[in-house]
């Protein structure tokens, strides 16, 4: 199974448009119906890319020189009609999640599920949760981007459909921003602490995790508050507001913990600086972080301070000013289930699988989505310490998911990928009545597959290069096995899951999103230079040196160069030393083949000097 990143994106939207673009209309909805969620992760899987990736950027510029996405888009029409039916793609989306007052929705509406209690109540449907807030934000980044350059094209158009397409994307960018600055202002409010005490029932289960010597409680909780110094100072100088003014950061009898919880926090205090609903709404959220919407929302935020984020105006000033308060919280957060997870000095607590939250819940998956924060706070530290026994984790937990090992009958880690895991909403049962909810995840094929390509950029040595490598084929070809295969909506995912229409399944827009992002990292990764090692380096520049030692040595035989015939020969050896030279950091191996190339064709002229002298 080889990973082709172009080619299976461009499979992906082939497949995508088939599904979702039927007699020049938008189908919104897929096997878990239609939400603010899945229908923002249908449309993602279209804009991601295109806003991510020069070659599949969907400007008619960018369309009109590469051959292969025109063919894709061909259904949505040519040229400027591309982007026509992209912003009206975009608008419809607007207009089924905003209501009638022009506030943003973000219910969970279809992805709430019943865990044993009874259906959720129609007003449960519509209660906001992170992942909406998360998704909108990157959905509104992209379709910023997107606009805007195909505004910058518009503007060289005279014809009239552009004039009216530029008129369109006039009304909608203010009604985009004004979303993104909801769901910012979602995110900052749903940012909990919890700071249980370690005699409760919480914060034993937060020390008997990082015990993992069997050492006295006093002196782990010594220890620990000790690791956490820093993050405790900066939560109470950076980050602690207002809405939590009975948390003591400095009081060493409590545990700490901080994240998303999966909606607003229900002591969240009013954002009084905002119009918008969501700044003064009530939340329901309990105030303890749940590891996947804190996951989810930390690869949000990074969309928000990306470099390709930086484009001048494309965040207004308080849009900044968010994006700040958030930044400062999810590096807080990152710090924390990094330091949490390597805490002590033998055995880490992600290596005692698997992981225990502070609700006394414990799965694989919460192992996963630990390993994925320590492997972010790597990349982004550019640090290699630690990512050999990260990659022992990873690996370990992809056998214990059946990824590389073969599934049983009746295999209990069978449910990892279908239905997944179940998260309990608490509080979702708070003053508005109706049962507790759950949410269900079962994306851990391609977590796996994201964070093993991630991890891959940053090795530094061939052998964990090549783990990560292997580890990323395997969850690839798990993926590929479960892609719908009949039907409208082959090539798409996910073909575990029962659906009403045997014939004609409908896909997973949550999966096949992750799936897509998947493979944008994979382009990244993919368009990264190889493998240098210092050791590697140091090895050609033995044999470059050699040969260009050899080659002077050649150049004093040659009394007149215009007349030797092994001139040519030699000058073509000194332009392939001088490439060796140019590529030596970049393509190390590459390099070394054109000096081993240059000593074996020196070698030759020097043999047949001598034999010519015998």
């Amino acid at each position: 199974m080889r990973i082709r990143p172009r080619q299976q994106l461009l499979d992906l939207w082939r497949a995508h448009l088939k599904t979702s673009y039927r007699d020049d209309a938008w189908v919104w909805g897929g096997r878990d119906g239609s939400n603010a969620i899945s229908d923002a992760e249908q449309l993602m899987c279209l804009l991601y890319p295109a806003t991510e990736l020069a070659s599949f950027a969907l400007d008619p510029d960018s369309i009109a020189t590469a051959d292969d996405v025109a063919s894709v888009l061909s259904v949505l029409g040519d040229d400027i009609q591309i982007g026509g039916a992209l912003v009206r793609m975009i608008e419809e989306f607007f207009d089924r999640y905003t209501d009638a007052d022009g506030e943003p929705i973000f219910a969970g509406g279809s992805y709430f599920r019943d865990i044993g209690h009874g259906e959720p109540t129609p007003a449960q449907r519509e209660l906001d949760v992170v992942d909406a807030y998360s998704m909108s934000l990157s959905l509104c980044i992209a379709a910023l981007r997107f606009l805007r350059g195909l505004q910058r094209y518009l503007h060289q158009e005279v014809r009239r459909e552009a004039r009216r397409l530029n008129e369109q994307i006039n009304a909608l960018t203010p009604r985009v921003s004004s979303r993104l600055t909801s769901a910012m202002v979602g995110l900052i409010r749903s940012f909990v602490i919890h700071t249980p005490p370690f005699a409760s029932p919480a914060g034993q289960e937060i020390l008997a995790l990082v015990n993992q010597t069997g050492a006295d409680a006093k002196d782990v909780i010594a220890d620990f508050s000790a690791a956490l110094e820093q993050i405790r100072v900066q939560a109470a100088n950076d980050v602690r507001t207002s809405q939590v003014p009975d948390i003591d950061l400095y009081d060493d009898s409590l545990a700490f913990e901080c994240g998303w919880s999966w909606g607003i926090d229900a002591r969240a205090g009013d954002v009084d600086e905002v119009a918008s609903r969501i700044g003064k709404q009530p939340g329901y959220a309990v105030s303890e972080p749940d590891l996947y919407f804190t996951l989810v929302v930390l690869e949000g935020i990074k969309d928000l301070y990306s470099q390709r984020t930086q484009e001048p105006d494309l965040l207004d000033g308080h849009q900044l000013q968010l994006a700040e308060s958030l930044k400062r919280r999810a590096e807080l957060t990152q710090r924390f289930w990094s330091t949490i997870s390597r805490f002590g000095t033998g055995r880490w607590p992600l290596e005692d699988l698997p992981w225990r939250t502070s609700d006394a819940k414990q799965s694989d998956y919460y192992s996963l989505v630990v390993t994925a924060f320590l492997i972010q706070d790597l990349l982004e530290r550019e640090s290699t310490t630690d990512l050999s026994r990260t990659v022992a984790v990873l690996t370990q937990l992809a056998q214990r998911a059946r990824i590389i090992n073969r599934e049983v009958p009746d295999d209990p880690a069978a449910i990892l990928h279908y239905p997944g895991i179940t998260l309990t909403l608490k509080g979702s049962e708070g003053d508005i009545g109706g049962p507790l909810l759950g949410y269900q995840v079962g994306d851990f094929s391609t977590l796996l597959l994201k964070r093993s390509l991630q991890a891959a950029r940053l090795a530094r040595d061939v052998g964990i290069r090549e783990q990560l490598f292997d580890l990323a084929t395997s969850a690839m070809a798990h993926m590929q096995s479960r892609a719908i295969s009949h039907g409208r909506s082959v090539g798409l995912w996910d073909n575990l899951a029962p659906t009403g229409n045997s014939a004609d399944p409908a896909p997973s827009w949550f999966l096949t999103e992750r799936m897509m992002e998947c493979l944008v990292v994979a382009h990244y990764t993919f368009s990264g230079p190889p493998l240098a090692t210092r050791a590697m380096v140091h090895t050609v520049i033995g044999k470059i040196t050699e040969a260009e030692h050899l080659l002077n040595q050649e150049l004093l035989q040659i009394s007149d160069a215009a007349y030797s015939p092994s001139f040519a020969e030699l000058a073509a050896i000194e332009l392939s030393l001088d490439r060796a030279r140019a590529i030596l950091t970049k393509r190390p191996h590459t390099a070394e083949s054109l000096a081993t190339d240059a000593l074996l064709r020196l070698n030759s002229l020097a043999y047949a000097r001598e034999d010519a002298n015998r």
